[in-house]
């Protein structure tokens, strides 16, 4: 499913989020926590957690493997939402982190587009 952004101008996404479930670890300065990506795209995520973030913040997240492993990437906080979660934007990836992203939101893209053939 596509996530429709009804944001405006400089707080608009540069790029389309689809809907997932992923459970994942995230980290601030005050340790580490744990939360739900709920939509992704290739800029950033939504992480649904009740920890306590402010905008501009740079958090690690930590996004689990099929081996047991945790991938791990730099993020900065743009938006969060008191008891909900927070917006973040990637930053600083590596190639192999940026392929991963892309490899990762095409495989969700292509479920949200298998999804929406099945309802028709």
């Amino acid at each position: 499913m596509t996530i429709t952004d009804r944001r405006s101008g400089r707080d608009r996404r540069e790029n389309e989020r689809y809907s997932v479930n992923i459970n994942i670890e995230w980290e601030a300065s005050d340790g580490r926590k744990t939360g739900t990506i709920s939509d992704i795209g290739l800029s950033g995520c939504f992480i649904l957690s009740s920890g306590e973030v402010q905008d501009s913040t740079t958090v690690k997240l930590f996004f689990p493997l099929s081996d047991g492993m945790k991938a791990q990437f730099m993020c900065e906080v743009v938006n969060h939402v008191f008891e909900i979660g927070f917006a973040v934007k990637y930053i600083n990836l590596s190639e192999t982190q940026w392929e991963f992203i892309e490899n990762f939101v095409e495989s969700v893209k292509g479920e949200s587009e298998k999804v929406k053939k099945m309802k028709k």
